[in-house]
């Protein structure tokens, strides 16, 4: 593997967790959105899947987003007759958005984006060393 395929790998990493990040963006964006008709759905937390994928040019495994999919977890509900989004028995479907989990899964795909970013910086940099004791 050269240095030139290391910061392929952390560029795919990197693009795969700012996907990752726009998908807890937009939860964490949604997580009050109700139904905008009676017994209409609430917003449905997104989830996001990983792939190993090899490069057609060069035999190395890179990361990239399999699908963006939804959770199936059900929705709570919460009586609130008066709400434009209640079913005839008065309840609202709210979104199956947990804050805490959003809020951890954004700091996991932080910490995986600066990784590839200083693995991408550790390989420039020896590229650069290289270059310079040819010189």
């Amino acid at each position: 593997m050269s240095l030139s395929d290391s910061i392929g790998i952390s560029a795919a990493g990197m693009d795969a967790q700012s996907q990752r990040l726009r998908v807890v963006a937009e939860n964490l964006a949604n997580q009050d959105t109700t139904g905008g008709t009676p017994g209409a759905d609430a917003y449905r937390r997104k989830t996001i899947t990983f792939q190993e994928v090899m490069g057609q040019d060069d035999d190395v495994a890179k990361v990239s987003v399999r699908s963006i999919g939804h959770d199936s977890t059900p929705f709570q509900l919460r009586y609130d007759p008066s709400h434009p989004a209640a079913d005839k028995d008065g309840y609202v479907k709210l979104p199956n958005v947990n804050e805490m989990v959003e809020t951890m899964d954004m700091r996991e795909a932080e910490r995986s984006y600066s990784a590839n970013l200083n693995t991408m910086a550790v390989a420039r940099s020896m590229m650069t060393r290289t270059i310079d004791v040819l010189k």
